[in-house]
C-alpha cells in the first residue's frame, strides 16, 4: 500500500518513523526484496561530499557611517561580487586571492565565517550623494554581518565522469592530477550513498525539499546549473554520466566546517567541498527499489580528460563497485584510481541526518515543484559579429 509524505510525517513526529541509511537500505533490498522493504521503511537518508565548485555565499555587511556604495570588494584579499546592491556582496568559492593566489580563495573566506573567524573587509566605490563615502577597511564575522547564505548553483551531481589522461604528459585538472599514459584514474561520487542516484527520476527531490546542507539545514532552490536530465540511462534508471543537479540554500550560520571545506587542487584551482544529505519518502514499491541501488548496478562512463570536451567519447564503462576497489581496466592494462570525494564524510552525513529524523528534529517536505525531467546542455559556440 502506497504511503504518504505526511503519513510518513506523522510517523517522525510520534517516533515511530523506521529511517535507514541509503547502505542500510541496499542491504535490506538485497535481502528481503523491494516490496517488503516499502512495507517496513518510512525514509532512506543519503548523503555525498566532495568539491562543488558552483558555489558560493550572499552576504550582507550592513552600512557604515557615512554610507558607501561598494563597487569593489574584497575578503582576506579575495575579490567578491559587489554588483548586487550598496553592501550586498557574493563570494564565489572558486574565487583566488590577490595576494596567495591558489593557496587561499573564496571557499576558505566562507570556511573562515562558518568557524566564527574575523574576516578582513575591503571596499571601494566611486561616490554619491546618497553613499558618499568612497572607501572602508574594517573586519566582519558571522555574528557581525546581518545575513551570510549559502546560495550554491550547481551542486549534487547525478553520478559524474570517471577522468583520466592518455596523453604523454602530466595534466592538471578539477578531477585531480591525471598521470600520463592511463597512470591513473579519479572520480567523484558516493555512488549508492549519493542523493539523486536514489530517486533518478526525481520523485520525490525538487524545488522546496528541506535538506541537511554543511551541517545545517538547507532547501533545494531550483533546479542546478547544467542539469542535464535526459544523459542516457542504465535499464534500473540512473544516468550513466552527469544528468541532474540542485540549486541549493542554507543560513551558513547554521554550518560546521566538518562539511564545508575549502580546498586547492594543484596548478588548477581553488574548490569547495560540500556536504549534502537529502532524506527520501518510501512512499511506493519503486521508491524501494530506487533507494535500494547498489554500487555494482551504478555505472559511469571513463572520458580521457586531454582531449577537447565535445570530441571526447568514453572508453569504457565502470561501476562504482569496480572503482571503490582502487583498481580498473583502461585499454587492456590495470589501472589505479581514487575518489575526489569521501565516502567515509558521505556515510557520516546519511547518519547524522538518520538521527535528526528519528529524534524527531527533521521532517520532510515535499517539492512545491518538480524538477525538469527532460532537456540538455547546450554548448557555448564562437560568433563573429552580432550573432544571429
Amino acid at each position: 500500500m502506497a504511503k504518504t509524505l505526511e503519513d510518513i510525517n506523522e510517523r517522525i513526529r510520534k517516533g515511530d518513523a523506521v529511517v535507514l541509511t541509503a547502505e542500510e537500505m541496499t542491504e535490506l533490498v538485497a535481502s528481503e526484496g523491494a516490496a517488503k522493504a516499502a512495507r517496513k521503511v518510512d525514509v532512506v537518508t543519503t548523503g555525498t561530499f566532495g568539491p562543488m565548485c558552483s558555489s558560493g555565499a550572499f552576504v550582507n555587511f550592513g552600512h557604515s557611517e557615512p554610507p558607501i556604495k561598494m563597487s569593489k570588494v574584497w575578503l582576506n584579499d579575495v575579490p567578491v561580487c559587489a554588483d548586487v546592491a550598496a553592501v550586498d556582496a557574493y563570494i564565489g568559492a572558486t574565487a583566488m586571492s590577490d595576494t596567495e593566489g591558489m593557496a587561499y580563495g573564496g571557499a576558505h573566506v566562507i570556511q573562515d565565517l562558518i568557524e566564527g573567524k574575523w574576516v578582513k573587509l575591503k571596499a571601494t566605490a566611486y561616490g554619491t550623494d546618497c553613499y558618499p563615502r568612497r572607501e572602508i577597511e574594517t573586519w566582519v564575522n558571522k555574528d557581525t554581518l546581518n545575513q551570510a547564505y549559502l546560495f550554491n548553483p550547481r551542486n549534487a551531481y547525478q553520478n559524474y565522469a570517471c577522468a583520466t589522461n592518455g596523453s604523454d604528459r602530466t595534466i592538471y585538472t578539477y578531477m585531480g592530477v591525471l598521470l600520463p599514459n592511463f597512470g591513473n584514474a579519479t572520480y567523484c561520487s558516493a555512488g549508492q550513498l549519493s542523493p539523486l542516484l536514489n530517486d533518478p527520476f526525481y520523485r520525490t527531490i525538487g524545488i522546496g525539499t528541506r535538506i541537511f546542507l554543511g551541517g545545517g539545514h538547507g532547501y533545494v532552490a531550483w533546479q542546478g546549473t547544467q542539469h542535464k536530465p535526459s544523459a542516457p540511462r542504465s535499464p534500473g534508471g540512473t544516468p550513466l554520466g552527469p544528468a541532474g543537479t540542485l540549486a541549493l540554500i542554507g543560513d551558513i550560520r547554521e554550518m560546521d566546517s566538518r562539511f564545508i571545506r575549502g580546498a586547492r587542487f594543484h596548478r588548477y584551482g581553488v574548490s569547495i567541498y560540500v556536504g549534502v544529505g537529502i532524506p527520501i519518502p518510501v512512499l511506493d514499491e519503486e521508491m524501494a527499489a530506487f533507494t535500494g541501488v547498489s554500487d555494482s548496478e551504478i555505472f559511469t562512463s571513463i572520458f580521457d580528460y586531454s582531449q577537447p570536451t565535445r570530441s571526447r567519447d568514453p572508453l569504457g564503462k565502470v561501476s562504482y563497485a569496480q572503482l571503490r576497489s582502487g583498481t580498473i581496466e583502461i585499454d587492456g592494462r590495470k589501472t589505479p584510481c581514487a575518489p575526489l570525494s569521501s565516502y567515509r564524510v558521505a556515510r557520516d552525513i546519511a547518519g547524522e541526518l538518520k538521527r535528526w529524523i528519528t529524534e524527531g528534529e527533521f521532517q520532510l517536505t515535499g517539492p512545491v515543484e518538480l524538477l525538469p525531467t527532460e532537456g540538455t546542455v547546450q554548448g557555448l559556440d564562437i560568433r563573429d559579429g552580432e550573432g544571429i
